[in-house]
Formats: C-alpha cells, structure tokens, sequence
C-alpha cells in the first residue's frame, strides 16, 4: 500500500510539475540556447525603444542644442516633433514591408540607419540640419519596430507566461529607453558637450546591429519577391494619403489650411482601407470594442505622458537652471518605477484582470498630471515632481503592457508587424498630437502674461491639459469586457477562440489580405478543439 501511495504521489507530482511547464511554455526552436533567446528579447527591446532613447537623449540638452545652433523655441520643439512625426507617418509602410519582403533584414537596416543618423546629426551646424536629420532618425525608428514587433509576435506565437515576460520585457523599451537615454545624454554632456551625447547612443545602437545579425531569428514565412504584382498589394495611394497630414503652430494661414487638407485626407485614407484589396490597415480589427476603446484609452494618457515629459524637463532647464546631469539624477526614478511595474505584469497580466490593471494606469496618468498641475515655482522636488514621474510611468508601463498584448492577439502571425505598425503609429501620432496641443495651451498663456504672472504658469497649462487627456479615459475604462492575457495552454486556447468570435461577430466574416487562408476560423479553431 505504502509503495502504490508513494507512486500516486509521485504521478501527481509529475502531473503539477508538467502543467506548470505548459502553462510556462518551452524555449522557442529557432534559437539554439536560452542566451540567444533572452538577447533577442533585449534587442527587441532596443529596437522598439529607439524613439524613447533618442527623446530622452534629447529632453535634457535641448537648452544647450538651441543655444549653440542659435534655434528658436519652434525650431527647439521640431526636435522632437520632427522624429515623431516621420515616425508614426511610416509605421503602417514599414509594417506592410515588414510582412511582405521579410523582417530580418528590415530589423538590420533600422538598427544601422538609427546608428548612422545619429553620428551625423551630432555634426549639425544650424537649425534645419538638426531638424531635418531629427526626421531621419525618426524614419529609421518607423523602420525597426514592425519587425522587432513582427518577430517577437511570430516567435510567441501562443499565450504562455513566457510569452508575458517576453512582452514585458519588451515593453519596457519605451519608459526606460527615455530615462536611458537621459542618463546617457547626461554623463556625455556632462563630461564633453550635446554632441557626444548623439555619438555615445550611436555607437550603442551599432553593437545591437551587430547583435541583431546572430540574435534575430530567419522569418518563418514565405518571403514575397520584389515584383511589380507584389508592389501592386503595398497600397502606395494609402500611404500616400496617411503621410500627407503635416501639422506646425496656428499663427500663419498656411497652417490652418494645411491642417484641413490633413484631416481630409486623412478620411480619405480611412475610406481607401475600407475598400482597397490589399490595405495598410486592415479596418475590421477597430470593430472590436475591446481594440478600440483600448486605443482610445492609451491615446488620451499617451498625449499627455509626451507632453508632461517634454514640459518638466524644459521647466527644470529654463526655471531652475539644472543642467543635463542634474535633471537626469532628478527623473532617474522613472527608472527604477518603470523596471518594477514592468516585472509586475509580466507576473499579473494572467492573474489579474486588465480591465482593473487600465483603470489603474489611467488613475495613476491622471493623478499624476493634477499632482504637477498645482505645482509653484518654490516647490519642493520630493513634494511634486517626484510623486508625478513615479505616477506617471506606473500608467504608461501598465497601459503599454495590456494595450500591446492585446493588439498583437488581434491579427493572425503572418500580420504581426503590420498590428506593432499600427499600435506604434498610433502613440507616435498621439505623442506628436499630445505634445503640438500643450504647446499651443503654454504659447497661449504664455502670449497673455503681464510682468506679475509667475513664470511657471505657462508649464502648468501643459499640465492642466494632460490632466484633462487621462482624465477623459476614465471615462471609457467601465466599458471594456477585458479579462485576463496569457497563462496556461487550456485558458489561451479560450482567449483564441473568443478573440476569433469577436472579430467574426463584429467583422466581415472573412478577414483580408488572404489572412483568411492562414487563421482559421471560429469554426475551425472549436473543431480543433473538440
């Protein structure tokens, strides 16, 4: 009796041990070793932290850039403007090219391009050099996250722990990528001039070309060949539609044309996916309600995030006369909070609802904000500020996280990095858009002081607005139907079966772009189940 209790003890041991494994998920094959694995994770990571580092890199030199090239506040401000809006206007391209010609090599030129621009913009001489080349280094950062996203999504294919971590880790390019690129804009400024600080994060993005090369698996599907049939479905007229919108300040009459020749193109553009046979953006995923209002949601705190970022480090420039290292060691909190809250989903995105986890990061956006909003130019650094940055990133990391895990569940493993194409355009539209209305709210204010104002009062507008932004998405977070992302096979396999179901409900039935061949449908994935 003793022997057979043991051998059930045993049996059961093995059986826990097994689903724990299961729901962990195995090593992907394409790479030979767990080192490989986790660098290209890392270099995922990089990639998809680009446009974060060079933020960063930027936020605490922009005082001295403008200085040395003798730049006005608009030419400051296109800086940054100029490499998120190249950006975000070729996302969508890059992930049609992504998908279409092969990620690997596209991975490889993005990261090499990134490093080059960067080398040459520290040269710059004047304004329009800088500028022009910010827009470079933005389209080399449009170039690499389709495939970073693309691949990651391809080699995670299905739900698993380790498919969270995965993600996490991933998403935590974005917040650390900026305070990264603080620091290391901070310690080379410090030590020489801005101008390193662009060598210094050249130099670290041609070791992760190098490491791209061996860490990046081969792609997993049939490449298409660079014919004239094959540029026939890249939907040339829509990309041409969605970059023509070209926002700058509301002074001139030019302007205001330009934004009204924007926006309808940019419907115009909404129309051609809607009938073209071969979209950029296929239009059936915004009929899920869960993916829009998700998107929603990310787009009214992400607004405000850029703007608060850009505002608190240009206030600790001009009020309080810091200089690049000393707001660094100011905003390296950020850090540390974007590196535990990421941790924290990786172990809770399969536990915990994301409905919760969303209406905790729009909480944290929004106290955030008002934190900063009743902020005097007296005020104590750990009263305000500190409280604010930690806020901040809890709800940028949280949202970041859930959002993500979501829309690359919402397109089929052939499509993944036109769904990072889109996800990624969207907060590079709305960090632009986020950061052009804070400047429009603090030039307002600012055009309206007499000499009495206090001078924080213009950065307290910007913060006002972004208060108002996250504030808003509070709004929307009752409504999501979002249960838990992740976990073991048996429960993923139901989240597939009800993402499917929510496409075939809201959708067409038949989803484009010949995804319908690769994915099967509701019907098929419960056949395969029973």
């Amino acid at each position: 009796m003793s022997s057979q209790g043991d051998s059930t003890d045993q049996e059961v041991g093995v059986r826990a041990e097994l689903a724990e494994n299961e729901g962990y998920a195995q090593r992907p094959k394409c790479f030979s070793s767990t080192l490989q694995e986790c660098l290209f994770v890392l270099t995922a990571t990089m990639a998809i932290g680009q446009q974060s580092f060079f933020q960063g890199a930027i936020v605490g030199v922009t005082a001295s850039i403008g200085k040395d090239l003798n730049m006005n506040p608009a030419e400051i401000t296109w800086i940054n403007a100029g490499s998120s809006l190249s950006s975000g206007a070729f996302l969508l391209t890059f992930g049609k090219v992504a998908d279409t010609f092969g990620r690997k090599i596209l991975f490889i030129i993005g990261m090499g391009g990134f490093s080059l621009a960067l080398l040459i913009a520290g040269f710059a001489t004047n304004a329009i050099y800088m500028d022009v080349f910010s827009g470079i280094i933005g389209l080399f950062a449009a170039a690499v996250v389709p495939p970073a996203v693309g691949a990651l999504g391809a080699v995670y294919e299905k739900q698993s722990k380790r498919k969270n971590r995965a993600f996490a880790c991933f998403s935590a390019g974005n917040p650390l990528g900026f305070v990264g690129g603080m620091i290391i804009s901070g310690i080379a400024s410090h030590e020489y001039n801005w101008r390193a600080s662009f060598w210094a994060l050249a130099v670290i993005y041609a070791l992760f070309t190098v490491l791209t090369v061996w860490t990046v698996p081969a792609d997993g599907f049939a490449k298409t060949p660079m014919t004239y049939e094959a540029f026939q479905r890249f939907d040339i007229l829509g990309q041409d539609w969605l970059a023509g919108d070209a926002p700058d300040g509301w002074k001139t009459g030019y302007v205001l044309a330009l934004f009204i020749v924007g926006f309808f193109l940019l419907v115009a553009f909404i129309y051609w996916q809607s009938i073209a046979e071969h979209p950029l953006m296929p239009l059936w995923v915004w009929k899920d309600r869960n993916f829009s209002l998700l998107m929603v949601i990310f787009v009214l705190g992400f607004m405000g995030f850029s703007a608060m970022t850009f505002y608190i480090s240009l206030y600790l420039q001009e009020l309080k006369k810091l200089s690049a290292l000393e707001i660094t060691l100011r905003l390296l909190p950020m850090v540390i909070s974007g590196i535990l809250v990421n941790v924290a989903c990786g172990l809770v995105l399969h536990r915990v609802s994301n409905k919760i986890l969303t209406g905790i990061g729009a909480a944290a956006y929004t106290a955030a904000f008002l934190i900063l909003s009743f902020m005097k130019e007296e005020t104590v650094y750990w009263a305000f500020i500190f409280p604010a940055i930690v806020l901040v990133v809890v709800g940028a990391d949280i949202q970041f996280n859930v959002t993500n895990m979501y829309v690359m569940s919402s397109l089929p493993s052939h499509q993944q990095s036109i769904a990072g194409g889109i996800f990624n355009t969207v907060s590079k539209l709305c960090n632009n858009l986020g950061l052009g209305i804070a400047t429009s709210v603090r030039s307002a204010i600012a055009s309206q002081m007499i000499p009495s104002t206090p001078a924080i009062r213009p950065y307290l507008g910007a913060y006002w607005f972004a208060a108002a932004a996250a504030g808003l998405s509070l709004f929307f977070v009752p409504f999501l139907t979002l249960g838990t992302q992740g976990g073991d096979s048996e429960k993923a396999e139901e989240q597939s079966v009800i993402i499917v179901e929510n496409k075939f409900a809201n959708g067409k039935g038949a989803i484009p772009d010949s995804a319908s061949e690769a994915t099967p449908t509701l019907g098929t994935v419960v056949a395969e189940k029973q």
